[in-house]
């Protein structure tokens, strides 16, 4: 018969002192594991035979240092379960600062919010999971060591055919690749771009400030691209004050976080501009999402030579995935390529041939179409909730910009609001929100628009309605001269 715990051990790194005797000096290593943190609370140790045959020493000895800890409290011996770490042994970092947020301003938000988070509760396990045991069966077994740096080409081949049936994207496979998300995208654009003598590129304002510090500890400039209701103003490129920008990041299907859509004149313009010897890094974050009609085509269609296109299962999908992709101008190729090669080789593999059965199953057209009929229906409500009606002391708040994607923007100048009294009483509500003012990137100006960024796609569908509910009080509040209503 086997000995019982051998099928069960664990490895486990001690740091023997020679000088010390073999019993005090098992007990000292194992001493300083624990306070080390090294052998965390509930930890299992090996058994005794087992770590005596590793370490050399006598089974008696091993047993004799087990015993010494177990009566200082640093160990615990039970009938069935062996021994391991007591959970009540303090380690010496446990009064070490904590990286993450303090506790109670973790417990404080109730709801969210947040913009540019798709409903995580809502994703298709079920789909995935059929899909990932059909890709992993049929997967060759190179597919599981180090591959192309521009990403599996079963997932390449899918997002050539569902791009351009989708958002009328011109590509092959040859010429995407994928990335951990778009921030990485966009670093390893703005590398390859630098390297190639373009030292300025042009973004939008507002925007994500992340997206922007991206380009800029990449080494290019950002020059801000102001934004109106038509869209980014791209009429601006051909002036002298971006005479030396290169390239120019534009969301024109749903810009974030205005939430305008280029106009056509100004899509024809930003062509123009691009085949004129310059690039257009077209952000494509939710173009699935549109409400009121077809989504509009991406812009990379009409010029494909002179366009990046970047797309994402972030928002689709979820962010916990990891999953973006880049079409490319032929040109880029080769620099994007060995830019992704020395970030960190390739992206993962399994989730890429799990997304490529999807896509090729038609399970993701699917799934999509289900989010985008669960978002419209949440955005409507939205809109509704913030109609004035009798009863209700809103003064009325429209939703800024086209109905499409995951968020909405609510101007708070009509009702005489700032950001900061809205987004401190949302605080009291345990609501997380975002303001407008956060996303620019020139300094604040006295006319600047006031507004408030909601992400009506984040919560969860049982939550979504107590969380509209601290929203309309948040805005209340504010709209009655300091004096909360529901209170």
């Amino acid at each position: 018969m086997p000995d019982y715990w051998s099928t069960l051990d664990v490895d486990l790194h001690l740091l023997l002192e020679p000088d010390a005797g073999r019993r005090v000096g098992l007990e000292h290593a194992l001493r300083e594991a624990i306070r080390d943190g090294r052998l965390a609370a509930g930890a299992r140790l090996p058994s005794t035979r087992t770590l005596a045959t590793e370490l050399g020493l006598s089974r008696g000895t091993v047993s004799s240092a087990y015993d010494q800890l177990i009566a200082e409290g640093h160990l615990i011996a039970r009938q069935g379960s062996g021994t391991r770490v007591a959970a009540t042994v303090t380690t010496r970092d446990a009064a070490a600062p904590q990286i993450r947020r303090d506790t109670k301003q973790i417990a404080a938000v109730r709801h969210t919010l947040r913009a540019g988070t798709p409903d995580v509760n809502r994703f298709p396990t079920a789909a995935w999971l059929k899909a990932a045991r059909k890709a992993l069966n049929s997967a060759p077994s190179e597919a599981f060591g180090y591959g192309d740096p521009r990403g599996r080409i079963e997932l390449r081949s899918a997002l050539a055919e569902y791009l351009g049936r989708t958002r009328g994207v011109l590509s092959t496979p040859d010429r995407i690749i994928i990335t951990t998300g778009v921030q990485q995208a966009l670093a390893l654009l703005a590398t390859a771009l630098l390297d190639s003598g373009t030292s300025t590129i042009a973004m939008e304002d507002p925007y994500i400030p992340s997206f922007r510090d991206t380009v800029r500890s990449a080494g290019p400039d950002v020059r801000p691209l102001p934004v109106d209701d038509d869209g980014a103003r791209v009429d601006l490129l051909t002036t002298g004050e971006f005479e030396n920008v290169g390239a120019a990041v534009i969301t024109p299907s749903h810009q974030f976080p205005i939430g305008s859509t280029l106009s056509p004149a100004r899509r024809q313009q930003l062509a123009d501009w691009a085949r004129a010897g310059h690039l257009v890094i077209e952000d494509d974050y939710d173009g699935e999402f549109r409400y009121d009609r077809q989504p509009v085509g991406a812009i990379q269609g009409i010029a494909p030579d002179h366009v990046v296109y970047l797309g994402t299962a972030s928002k689709t999908l979820g962010p916990g995935l990891r999953l973006a992709w880049m079409v490319l101008p032929p040109h880029l190729v080769g620099p994007v390529t060995e830019a992704k090669l020395l970030a960190d080789r390739h992206s993962e593999t399994l989730g890429q041939l799990t997304l490529a059965e999807m896509i090729t199953s038609h399970a993701y057209d699917r799934h999509i179409r289900s989010s985008r009929l669960r978002y419209r229906r949440r955005r409507d409500l939205l809109a509704d909730r913030l109609k004035p009606r009798a009863g209700r002391p809103l003064t009325g708040f429209a939703l800024g910009g086209i109905a499409a994607g995951l968020h909405a923007l609510i101007r708070l100048e009509p009702a005489g609001l700032t950001e900061d009294e809205v987004l401190s009483r949302a605080a009291e509500y345990g609501l997380e929100l975002a303001g407008l003012t956060e996303m620019w990137l020139t300094p604040i100006q006295p006319d600047r628009p006031q507004g408030i960024v909601v992400g009506f796609a984040a919560p969860s569908d049982s939550a979504y309605p107590a969380t509209l509910d601290a929203l309309v009080r948040s805005l209340s509040w504010g709209s009655t001269g300091g004096r909360n209503p529901h209170r």
